[in-house]
C-alpha cells in the first residue's frame, strides 16, 4: 500500500507542474525577453520549466525521497532501438506533411529562432511533460491500482486521456476539428510514451522519443500561419493513432 503522505505529495506536485506548464506562471509575470525574432513567450515558458525542475528536485530530495522516476542512464540505447523506430518514422512522415501543407513558405526566420523555438524549447517540453505525466502521474495511478491485473495499462490510458484533454487548452483559437484531432492524437501519443515507460522503466527513453516526435513542428518556423494544413491533420491523426495502437500492443505483450 502506498504511503498516504507520498501519494498526496506526488499528486500536488503533479498539479503544480501541470499548472506551471500550461500557464507559464510565475515566469510570465517577470520575464519579457526579446532576442532577434524569437517570441518572448518561449523564454517565459523555458524559464518556467527550469523553475518546475528545481521544485521537483527539491521535493525529490525532501518530501518524496522514496519516489523513483526512472531517470537512470542504463540501457537507453537498447530501449530506443527496441521501441523508438516507429516514432522516428512517424516524425519524418508528419514533418513531410507539414512541409507540403505549409508550402510555399512565407517566413524567413533567423537561425536563432529555428534553434530556440524548433529545438531547444521542445527539449524542455519533453522533459517537463514526461516528468509529471509519466514519472509522477502515471506512476501514482498505477500504484493506486495496486496489484490488480492490467494496472499498468489502466494507468497509461488514464494519464494519456488527461494528456489529450490538456491539449484542448493549447489549441484554443484553432478550428474545432483541429482541437478534436489534437486531443485525440495527443492521447494516442501518450499511450505510446506511457507504454514505452512501462516496458523500460526508464524515463529518459520516452523523454527522447517525445522530443523526436515534437521535431515535426520545425516547418512552422518558416510559415506565418499557425493553422494546421489539412494534409498535416490527416497525417498526424492517422500516424499517431497507429503509435497509440502500437503502445497498447507492446504493453499487453507478455
Amino acid at each position: 500500500m502506498i504511503n498516504k503522505r507520498i501519494s498526496i505529495s506526488v499528486t500536488i506536485l503533479t498539479i503544480v507542474m501541470t499548472f506551471m506548464e500550461m500557464t507559464a506562471l510565475p515566469a510570465a509575470l517577470f520575464c519579457n525577453i526579446q532576442i532577434r525574432d524569437i517570441e518572448p513567450i518561449y523564454f517565459s515558458l523555458m524559464i518556467n520549466f527550469v523553475l518546475a525542475f528545481a521544485l521537483c528536485y527539491v521535493c525529490r530530495k525532501t518530501i518524496i525521497k522514496e519516489w523513483n522516476f526512472g531517470l537512470q542512464f542504463q540501457n537507453i540505447p537498447n530501449g530506443l532501438k527496441k521501441y523508438g523506430i516507429p516514432s522516428l518514422v512517424a516524425t519524418l512522415i508528419v514533418a513531410a506533411a507539414f512541409y507540403i501543407g505549409l508550402s510555399p513558405f512565407n517566413n524567413t526566420p533567423t537561425i536563432y529562432r529555428v534553434i530556440v523555438e524548433g529545438v531547444v524549447y521542445y527539449i524542455g517540453v519533453a522533459i517537463m511533460e514526461e516528468i509529471y505525466l509519466r514519472g509522477l502521474l502515471q506512476n501514482i495511478i498505477e500504484k493506486w491500482f495496486g496489484i490488480r491485473n492490467n494496472a499498468a495499462l489502466f494507468a497509461v490510458i488514464i494519464s494519456s486521456a488527461l494528456f489529450g484533454f490538456g491539449h484542448i487548452f493549447g489549441a484554443l483559437g484553432q478550428p474545432i476539428l483541429t482541437i478534436i484531432c489534437k486531443a485525440v492524437w495527443a492521447t494516442a501519443l501518450g499511450i505510446y510514451f506511457g507504454a514505452v515507460y512501462v516496458k523500460t522503466r526508464n524515463l529518459w527513453i520516452p523523454i527522447i522519443l517525445h522530443f523526436i516526435v515534437d521535431l515535426c513542428g520545425i516547418p512552422f518556423c518558416f510559415s506565418k500561419s499557425n493553422q494546421y494544413p489539412t494534409i498535416g491533420l490527416v497525417c498526424c491523426l492517422s500516424t499517431y493513432l497507429l503509435l497509440g495502437l502500437y503502445g497498447i500492443y507492446i504493453i499487453r505483450k507478455k
